[in-house]
């Protein structure tokens, strides 16, 4: 088996995981833990990063970059339901 089908494989894997997982999370629970999972997010960052500079093909390299672009929107996404939240706690 290439690669390609070993990852293909494990992100179908963790896709279907995740879905599982996130779909029994209570909805009073969905903020905070989305703004936990913004570390995550920032070590999928920096993997990307890797795979990125790393690369040996162009495929590769569209597939780094388009991780780093997608994971950095849900870090910044993240931060900003975070300050939400967090404003909504503030006293006046």
């Amino acid at each position: 088996m290439s690669e390609m089908m070993i990852g293909l494989y494990v992100f179908v894997l963790a896709t279907l995981a995740g879905k599982e997982v996130i779909s029994k999370v209570p909805p009073t629970l969905h903020t905070p833990l989305m703004s936990g999972a913004n570390a995550i997010s920032g070590i999928a960052v920096v993997g990307a990063l890797v795979v990125a500079g790393q690369a040996n093909t162009p495929v590769v390299k569209w597939l780094g970059a388009a991780g780093i672009a997608m994971a950095t929107v849900n870090v910044v996404g993240g931060f900003m339901v975070t300050d939400r939240m967090l404003r909504m706690f503030r006293k006046d």
